[in-house]
């Protein structure tokens, strides 16, 4: 019987081996959208257990959990951190056919050695193992991205962010790794959201300035662009949940913007004509930087308005 997670897993033909050990295996990563923690990074953290390391913050997981049973205080609540890896564990034998299933097994094997498969009765064993080896110098943050031959990434990054900790890491000549800001200013552009105004006085404090009115809002982003660009930043992230786009119109902005500082309700309409000038403007002036623009277009997102409210945003209730 072939083994499972040989050399070859996932290799079903000659061509797809020499593609993979030859060419693919070898080559470096530059990881252009992430989330990885610049702070982490720069600190080079050490990691107290697998469970930190491996489920905290990742909703792929925690998404899995829910759809076994699993209740919250196992996933974002107040139980141990080996009570949520042995929940974890008790997940996996039920996600095979799930790319989340091979994930977790290539994981356990490329970093930490492990080769048994991830379920109850061995969840005791490899919650040990895993954690012996975080203890060593090899798993600290740095380590892991240039064992992984990882030559660039880029993080996601609100205009607010100071982006301290990527200078931070810039000084560190021993780490060869290039890690950049990432523009990324939904907050900024979703003026519906409760979000919008507390983001609003964030950023007046950031750039200590007074942001009255649409056209002095544009000047403070653009602002954080050229400081973003000045760290190295070449590229924009921007989400758009729903994929309208109407003329663009500084007027019809700026109506919208005193609207909402005011306190009234916006319109679709105002909402959109806000939206289209704000994302024209921007896409203007990375053009005349020569950034990218990334856009991720459609994504439905909180869609458990119960779940939302009780541990927010970006733990599992977005569409897939």
């Amino acid at each position: 019987m072939k083994k499972f997670l040989d050399n070859d897993f996932l290799l079903s033909n000659d061509i797809a081996k020499t593609l993979y050990h030859e060419r693919a295996c070898k080559m470096p990563i530059f990881d252009y959208h992430c989330h990885l923690s610049a702070k982490e990074i720069a600190e080079n953290k050490q990691y107290k257990n697998i469970t930190e390391i491996w489920l905290s913050g990742d909703h792929y997981k925690w998404r899995a959990m829910r759809s076994n049973g699993i209740t919250e205080d196992y996933i974002t609540g107040s139980r141990s951190d080996y009570d949520k890896f042995f929940a974890f564990a008790k997940t996996i034998p039920y996600t095979i056919g799930n790319p989340l299933y091979h994930w977790t097994h290539l994981e356990l094997k490329r970093y930490f050695g492990v080769e048994e498969t991830l379920s109850e009765k061995t969840a005791e064993a490899i919650w040990s193992v895993c954690n012996e080896r975080l203890k060593t110098e090899e798993f600290r943050a740095k380590s892991l991205i240039e064992r992984s031959n990882v030559k660039a990434i880029c993080t996601t990054d609100d205009p607010c962010d100071d982006l301290s900790y990527h200078k931070i890491i810039k000084k560190d000549k021993s780490f060869k790794t290039i890690v950049l800001p990432t523009f990324r200013p939904d907050r900024g552009v979703k003026i519906e959201e409760d979000s919008f105004l507390p983001w609003i006085q964030r950023l007046e404090d950031v750039s200590d300035s007074c942001i009255d009115s649409f056209s002095k809002l544009w000047a403070v982003l653009e602002q954080r662009i050229d400081y973003f660009h000045q760290e190295g930043c070449r590229l924009a992230d921007h989400g758009l949940d729903v994929v309208e786009y109407g003329t663009p119109n500084m007027d019809s902005a700026e109506k919208a913007f005193e609207k909402c500082l005011s306190g009234e309700s916006l319109s679709y309409e105002e909402v959109l004509a806000y939206k289209s000038t704000l994302m024209h403007l921007c896409g203007k002036a990375y053009a005349k930087r020569n950034w990218v623009m990334q856009i991720h277009i459609g994504a439905l997102r909180n869609n458990n308005k119960r779940m939302y409210g009780a541990v927010g945003p970006d733990t599992g209730f977005d569409s897939i």
